[in-house]
């Protein structure tokens, strides 16, 4: 569950290296019952209790209730009661015990704040089986929040964006200095497609021109282009693989 540190110097309004996640977990990758009984174990005992009950009201009353549900108050005071370097996890796993459909996600994503954005973020392998939930996905790439964009580069876009979304994905993460780390199935993605490594070389070559720098990351990609031992332009619309299925 351990996330990989940022290679960037860039920092996010709270200090903590851009798009990394503060509590060292990444909950997209991590099944529900293992983020829970993780996050279970470092809570103190008060925490542990209200999220105890949050989880089993918001299992209790999935659904809509009125002009706003009960879990999703339980979302705004997850921070509070849980401390910011777990919030994300107790979000994930409120939304998850709410069993959130589209139509809820989307509200929470467009009504809530930053943090309540990317736990909706987190929460889209767990919770949308199908590529309904991209255009939420698309709105976080078009933001300059780097924790917004680290969280929307997670197993459910390696899934359901398409390649010429994908690639843009992997081009605002070196834009914004999010490390590529982030980026979930970025091997699998990237290897032979020669359209990221024209659109890389592109950048690079800008970067070069203007007296910049070219990101570490941006060299890392290229390596993993060149692995592919095929070209990519048949499969690279396909954002499940060669084989259409989901990793």
């Amino acid at each position: 569950m351990t996330q990989p540190h940022a290679t960037h110097a860039t920092r996010d309004a709270d200090g903590t290296p851009a798009g990394q996640d503060p509590q060292g977990t990444t909950p997209a990758h991590v099944p529900p019952t293992d983020l829970r009984a993780a996050l279970t174990a470092e809570l103190g005992g008060a925490a542990r209790a209200w999220l105890d009950q949050a989880l089993e009201e918001a299992a209790g009353r999935p659904g809509t209730h009125g002009p706003i549900s009960l879990w999703e108050l339980r979302l705004a005071e997850a921070g509070r009661r849980c401390g910011p370097a777990h919030a994300d996890a107790a979000r994930v796993l409120i939304l998850h015990a709410a069993r959130a459909d589209l139509e809820a996600l989307t509200r929470v994503y467009h009504q809530g704040t930053a943090d309540e954005r990317r736990a909706v973020l987190h929460a889209l392998p767990h919770l949308v089986p199908g590529p309904e939930a991209r255009p939420l996905v698309e709105d976080a790439l078009r933001t300059n929040d780097t924790r917004l964009v680290s969280a929307a580069v997670g197993p459910y876009s390696a899934r359901h964006l398409d390649a010429h979304a994908w690639r843009h994905a992997v081009l605002k993460c070196l834009f914004t200095g999010v490390s590529l780390d982030h980026v979930a199935d970025l091997p699998r993605r990237a290897r032979g497609d020669g359209e990221l490594a024209r659109m890389l070389g592109d950048y690079a070559d800008e970067r070069t021109a203007a007296g910049r720098p070219v990101p570490e990351d941006l060299h890392r990609v290229q390596a993993l282009i060149r692995s592919g031992s095929a070209p990519s332009t048949p499969a690279t619309d396909d954002p499940h693989g060669p084989h259409g299925k989901e990793s």
